[in-house]
């Protein structure tokens, strides 16, 4: 059941922004387990940014057919859950397990808004990733984080001999890729990729950032 009769529209509006601005000061949880040593580290609301930024340039210089306004409305609510849930990992709950907790989240934040119905069915698409929009915002959110991580790595804010007795260091796959790839980024993208591939135009742009100091020295 959506809209609370009893709230004013100005209410809603109002509740709504404030609940959504504890984003702002959620911090990214996988930064916080790699402990990424950096003044400020990114907030849930930032990468929602640069998830949204990244699509943008995506679309400009590469050629899909999609609705490029239903792909940042998605990126705009696709980690509302995480207000009421907070930020998980894939090393601290089960993909299945966090849909059904973060589907009832999102139902939560949006049931006193008269178009929740209707933002929630977004939310529902971006999380089944099948839709081409929904697909393309999915693999913008991951792209994000790979290219969050070689920023953070070329700062030099992780240093993986300090990570050996941590939880994730001791995963079977992290392990794996160590033996080949000698830098935080690279081991991060490529554990990615094993589970969330990225089509042939995303691949290129991470095969770039690999390769490619991505930012510049003062």
């Amino acid at each position: 059941m959506y809209s609370n009769i009893n709230m004013s529209r100005e209410e809603k509006v109002i509740n709504y922004y404030v609940t959504c601005n504890k984003l702002k000061n959620i911090i990214r949880t996988g930064w916080k387990e790699w402990n990424v040593k950096r003044e400020r580290i990114e907030s849930i609301a930032e990468h929602i940014y640069g998830t949204q930024m990244l699509a943008i340039a995506m679309m400009s210089e590469y050629d899909y057919d999609l609705d490029i306004m239903k792909v940042l409305y998605m990126l705009a609510i696709h980690e509302l859950g995480e207000i009421l849930i907070g930020d998980l990992t894939l090393f601290q709950i089960s993909n299945e397990d966090k849909k059904i907790i973060e589907h009832e989240a999102v139902h939560k934040i949006l049931e006193n808004l008269l178009d929740g119905e209707k933002i929630e069915e977004l939310f529902i698409e971006f999380d089944a990733h099948k839709t081409k929009e929904s697909l393309f915002a999915y693999q913008c959110d991951k792209l994000e984080c790979d290219i969050q991580c070689k920023i953070y790595d070329e700062e030099g804010c992780v240093d993986l001999n300090d990570e050996k007795y941590s939880e994730m260091m001791q995963d079977p796959d992290v392990q794996e890729i160590l033996q080949t790839e000698d830098t935080w980024s690279a081991m991060w993208m490529k554990f990615g990729q094993r589970k969330h591939p990225y089509d042939d135009n995303f691949k290129s742009v991470l095969e770039y950032t690999q390769k490619n100091q991505i930012t510049k020295k003062d």
